[in-house]
């Protein structure tokens, strides 16, 4: 996994509530077994007309050039439905570090996590300000910090995580990684009881 540090990116709005699982990833697409290629059918059935990837829908955000950048912004709820880790895989395949949302599906929350997405949850009244921003505002994510900015109003907010998630994202750790960096102290231990 990439480390998360500081992150200042351009954003795409999805005010969308209640986004599931099964529509950030449609269920016919989930055959693969590696993470790679989801990202071309993150919210697919919004995405295109029929099925078919040579006609895009015009009025999806994802499909509107002047919409793009590191971070998604959703609606409240968002990655609600089944579990599958799959909707993680597509939205970091699509090129997103960082989600935010006033409410995550504690399920969604945790595939993310686990596979370097930096779910954000801020207050209603932060995520609506977000949205009332034109299409170039960047927000800047300051993961050591636990800060989020709306760079343009210079507006600012506090975000919890877990403190574990927080050292693994911050040093691009997964759960194995975070485990092979304690090797050293585990064999000290493992020499006291021999």
């Amino acid at each position: 996994m990439q480390a998360i540090k500081t992150i200042q990116s351009t954003f795409v709005p999805l005010n969308i509530e209640n986004v599931d699982t099964d529509q950030i990833i449609p269920a016919r697409f989930l055959k693969g077994t590696t993470k790679d290629g989801f990202g071309k059918n993150l919210f697919r059935d919004w995405r295109y007309t029929n099925d078919d990837e040579q006609k895009p829908k015009a009025n999806f955000v994802l499909n509107q050039t002047q919409y793009n950048g590191k971070i998604l912004v959703a609606g409240k709820n968002f990655g609600c439905g089944s579990s599958r880790e799959h909707a993680a895989w597509a939205i970091s395949d699509a090129g997103f570090k960082v989600v935010i949302s006033s409410f995550f599906a504690d399920i969604f929350k945790s595939n993310a996590l686990n596979n370097g997405l930096l779910p954000i949850t801020v207050s209603e009244n932060f995520l609506k300000e977000i949205f009332e921003q034109t299409n170039n505002a960047t927000l800047t994510v300051d993961l050591e910090k636990q800060t989020i900015c709306i760079d343009e109003i210079k507006k600012l907010e506090t975000f919890e995580i877990n403190s574990y998630k927080k050292t693994c994202l911050l040093n691009g750790y997964d759960d194995i990684d975070y485990l092979l960096g304690l090797k050293s102290e585990i064999e000290a231990f493992e020499k006291q009881y021999m």
